[in-house]
């Protein structure tokens, strides 16, 4: 590839399941934005059995998988094996960081005038007055108000 220049490249293969059974595949080979490498390493591979005509949606995937990495800075810790109660963190940790992204995408669209997925305001500016008020998105401490909601629901 790196002989050809292409910025994409697929090829059929088989992949060898073992006992003389084979899977029909695609390699899809892809040139990373604004890779510093000149090598092998400016490629991404990925393997599919559905061709490569998925890899353009493939990004947002990556986006709602960071996405609940990000939602579990927003929630609150607990020992509890309730469901109910751990089912409402997250549910609670969830509207947080909704209440984030938008903020920050008004911001983002009243500063530039346009929405781009790097965030301005970032979780850490949004968490800090949590932090101070009630102790959400602190790990390994329970906040104020989960102590509050969990008191309440044990009375």
């Amino acid at each position: 590839m790196l002989q050809r220049g292409q910025d994409r490249y697929e090829t059929d293969r088989k992949l060898h399941l073992g006992n003389n059974e084979w899977h029909k595949t695609t390699l899809i080979y892809r040139r990373k934005e604004n890779s510093e490498h000149d090598d092998h390493r400016q490629y991404s591979v990925f393997m599919s059995n559905r061709g490569g005509s998925f890899l353009s949606e493939y990004g947002y995937c990556w986006e709602i998988e960071s996405g609940y990495r990000s939602i579990k800075r927003f929630m609150a810790a607990t020992t509890s094996t309730d469901f109910g109660l751990r089912f409402f963190y997250f549910a609670f940790a969830s509207l947080l960081y909704s209440i984030w992204r938008a903020v920050d995408l008004l911001v983002q669209v009243e500063l530039t005038g346009e929405y781009d997925h790097s965030p301005i305001v970032t979780a850490d500016n949004t968490l800090t007055p949590l932090k101070k008020e009630t102790g959400i998105g602190e790990r390994g401490t329970q906040s104020g108000i989960m102590r509050v909601f969990e008191w309440q629901r044990c009375r």
